[in-house]
């Protein structure tokens, strides 16, 4: 930042401010404030009350917040103080502080945090409000909080500075509280029916649970190369193996990938098996979990994503997967089973058929393209081919698909579930046919993954198993465009 534009002088200002202060002997950055009560604390138990109920109440309130707003009015000084549960305003007179008290006032900035104590009582406009007996300085701001914060063309400062972003805008906070809160309903879900919460590894000899790249890094005393999980599925079943028989995991995955208004590198997804069950019995957990999800967070489960209204309420759509490509992606038969014209589709419609993608991953970007966008409301997608479902146990009448289902909501992918496969035989074909496709240049294909053979070579109990990605269901429950505004410090390029 140049040193001669408008902000740069306001903070160099600050700064001089505060050497001054500090020279006066004032402790800028003291400890030894306590806080007692939150603001939203007081408003709930106080704020309905009338002037003369208020002067009854001889309780004095001791609060911390930032200065959002500051006015002056000679020997009074009305402002607005903010803390973790929102905001209430202050008043301040120089006949009740006294001269000194008064004149300190004078020194402080918006931004500010400061610690007040104060008796309540209602202004002219009936607003709820702290007459100040005393107050000190808690922490000097030397940087101005800015005054549009929230325009469209500071998206990328909002997410770059999620620090400021929090400060001056409600809304973003309010999403946060209810990631908060997301998270902790589906952990209470989960514990209520049996499942055990389990860490396992995030930095892997070999990657797998998922189809993806990797980030690569290195352990410099083992003198070993080490990837970041993208997904925790393969020692989750291991734990199946090991006799846990529901178990799941709210973890954080990493995919080297594009970044988009769904994607960002790191992410969070939630994980969860269980033995002797089928895809079947995730079909009613899933509504369940998503629908009472819905219930709890916005009290209905008719909800409004921008500009559609969802219906979450069950049963939920079901189509399979090459019914959904003829109903709703308007395709004949002829058109997906034919690799030349399923190719030449995809083509046409404008993405790249790369030379070792087969049948099964052509047929998919054809449902990408033309089914994807248009399953709006909840839509169970099932019957995957199995050549695109490598870990998907097969249908027992046609093993060229398998028992697996993705649900699909506001036209984009929010769960991926399957009947878990569990013979050690055909795993390692499939892991034989991924090593081929990797080979071939597939950067996303599986790794071999030996020891996870072996784990099955035990026996693992038949299983289902299903992933959840949280960032898409925080953005559909608070109506937010891009993944970035859902998760507290996206990654971006390095600032200029």
């Amino acid at each position: 930042m140049s040193k001669d534009t408008p902000k740069s002088n306001v903070i160099a200002k600050r700064y001089e401010k505060a050497e001054l202060m500090e020279k006066q002997g004032i402790n800028l950055y003291p400890n030894t404030f306590r806080k007692q009560i939150d603001i939203k604390e007081i408003k709930e138990r106080y704020g309905e009350l009338r002037n003369e109920e208020l002067e009854k109440v001889e309780e004095s309130f001791v609060v911390a917040g930032r200065i959002m707003a500051i006015r002056s009015f000679g020997k009074a000084t009305f402002a607005h103080i903010q803390d973790q549960s929102g905001k209430i305003q202050i008043f301040l007179q120089q006949k009740e502080l006294g001269n000194d008290k008064y004149n300190f006032l004078k020194k402080l900035d918006i931004g500010d945090i400061i610690g007040v104590k104060g008796r309540l009582f209602k202004t002219k406009t009936n607003e709820l409000t702290l007459n100040v007996l005393d107050f000190e300085l808690v922490t000097k701001s030397l940087r101005p909080l800015p005054e549009k914060f929230h325009g469209l063309k500071d998206v990328e400062a909002r997410y770059r500075q999620r620090y400021v972003d929090l400060i001056v805008n409600p809304s973003t906070r309010e999403i946060f509280r209810t990631r908060t809160k997301i998270l902790k309903f589906i952990r209470k879900f989960l514990d209520e029916r049996g499942f055990m919460e389990v860490e396992t590894p995030m930095m892997q000899v070999i990657p797998g649970g998922a189809t993806a790249r990797p980030f690569e890094t290195y352990h410099n005393a083992l003198g070993m190369k080490l990837y970041l999980r993208i997904a925790p599925e393969l020692y989750l079943k291991r734990l199946l193996v090991g006799g846990f028989e529901k178990v799941y995991e709210i973890n954080r995955n990493f995919r080297n990938e594009g970044i988009s208004t769904q994607h960002n590198p790191e992410f969070t997804m939630l994980e969860f098996y269980m033995a002797y069950a089928d895809y079947n019995d995730l079909f009613k957990i899933t509504e369940e979990m998503f629908s009472s999800l819905a219930l709890e967070i916005l009290g209905t489960q008719k909800i409004q994503y921008q500009g559609y209204e969802i219906d979450l309420t069950p049963p939920w759509n079901k189509l399979s997967f090459y019914e959904s490509l003829e109903k709703i992606g308007g395709l004949s038969k002829k058109d997906y089973m034919d690799y030349t014209r399923a190719k030449q589709l995809v083509t046409q419609l404008g993405e790249n058929v790369k030379h070792y993608e087969t049948l099964g991953k052509v047929q998919t970007k054809l449902f990408d393209l033309l089914v994807e966008p248009k399953l709006i409301q909840p839509h169970f997608i099932y019957h995957y081919p199995t050549e695109v479902s490598p870990l998907s146990r097969r249908n027992e009448k046609d093993p060229t698909i398998t028992d697996r289902f993705e649900l699909f909501i506001a036209g984009r992918e929010m769960a991926n579930a399957f009947s878990e496969l569990n013979d050690p035989r055909d795993q390692r074909k499939r892991f034989e046919e991924q090593i081929k496709e990797k080979a071939q240049g597939d950067e996303e294909a599986h790794f071999m993954d030996e020891d996870y053979i072996r784990a099955l070579e035990y026996g693992m109990p038949p299983a289902a198993g299903e992933g959840i990605g949280i960032d898409r269901l925080v953005m559909l429950l608070t109506d937010s465009p891009s993944i970035r505004e859902v998760i507290l410090f996206p990654l971006l390029k390095p600032e200029k």
